[in-house]
């Protein structure tokens, strides 16, 4: 099992920077990526970034490339998503994955083994 403690959520007003945090814990892979998905209310989740277990590649969603970015430390096995230019439209919980045995940072949401709870983020106008 893997268990991923989400932080670094909050309100903040349109502009502004926010840096989410995911840290993990139990079960290591020799090959593995680690991802952000976000839902926003009413809607469904959907993939935000990813990066490989050695940082080397990564992928985003178009709707966050040039505002966000994913890096990771391993020694601290924490993965980080830098946000910044908010929009509102980026209001959601924010939940951070791990994909097991591949070490390809895939968007697509069944291919990823385990979730954290979630972070809420809040952009204001």
């Amino acid at each position: 099992q893997v268990h991923l403690v989400e932080s670094g959520g909050g309100l903040v007003q349109a502009g502004g920077s926010l840096r989410l945090s995911c840290a993990a814990s139990g079960r290591t892979f020799r090959s593995s990526a680690m991802g952000w998905f976000r839902q926003a209310p009413g809607k469904e989740r959907g993939f935000v970034a990813a990066i490989n277990k050695n940082g080397g590649t990564t992928n985003y969603a178009d709707s966050v490339k040039g505002r966000f970015t994913i890096s990771s430390d391993n020694a601290k096995n924490t993965v980080y998503l830098q946000m910044n230019s908010l929009k509102p439209e980026d209001t959601a919980v924010y939940y951070c994955a791990v994909r097991g045995g591949s070490w390809y940072p895939s968007q697509r949401e069944y291919e990823y083994d385990y979730w954290g709870q979630g972070t809420q983020v809040t952009v204001s106008s």
